[in-house]
């Protein structure tokens, strides 16, 4: 079971690495990781097992983030109700297309991997297309909006060796380009 001690933090050099692709079949190392991953997600989006395990919750947790430099995150989307909007586990994704419109969350991004509030508005694509492989080696491409596209954007950014506070304007944190979604 993966706990908050073993999740890698900001200065640690894995999180600026670019991860390298996996192959498939992917070998069992990676399945149980993959597995553990979302595991994760599921335990700290429970308020009983977070409390328990002191567990910070999160929608996605990339690879790089528990030290393994590779191409692997899972998501796990909830609505402001707390329903999984959108649950799946990544392998060598790519963002093969992007809407020029932006759109932030309104209270700003945290990650697992970040202790410190950053605050600040991460401004990224509100509409992606990702092409991506499953655990067991299925090519799909998903369109995405909102919420979810946010949260993929994030954990591909990990992948690619960026932290969300990268993407805060340093000068004017919370200026956003005109046209911009705030999603609260």
């Amino acid at each position: 079971m993966i706990l908050m001690h073993d999740i890698v933090r900001d200065g640690d050099p894995v999180l600026r690495q670019i991860a390298k692709p996996l192959t498939f079949p992917l070998d069992r190392h990676y399945l149980k990781l993959a597995h553990e991953m979302m595991a994760y997600l599921i335990n700290s989006q429970d308020p009983k097992i977070a409390e328990k395990h002191q567990l910070r919750a999160g929608v996605g947790l990339a690879a790089p983030q528990v030290g393994e430099s590779v191409q692997m995150a899972a998501l796990l989307v909830p609505d402001n109700d707390g329903k999984i909007i959108f649950k799946e586990i990544y392998v060598n994704p790519k963002i093969i297309a992007e809407s020029t419109r932006q759109a932030c969350l309104e209270e700003g991004e945290g990650c697992l991997s970040v202790d410190k509030n950053i605050d600040g508005f991460v401004p990224r694509p509100d509409k992606l297309t990702i092409r991506y492989q499953t655990i067991e080696g299925e090519q799909k491409t998903i369109h995405l909006k909102d919420y979810p596209a946010i949260v993929s954007s994030h954990e591909i950014d990990h992948l690619n060796g960026h932290l969300f506070y990268d993407r805060i304007n340093s000068k004017t944190p919370f200026e956003l380009p005109e046209n911009t979604l705030v999603i609260s």
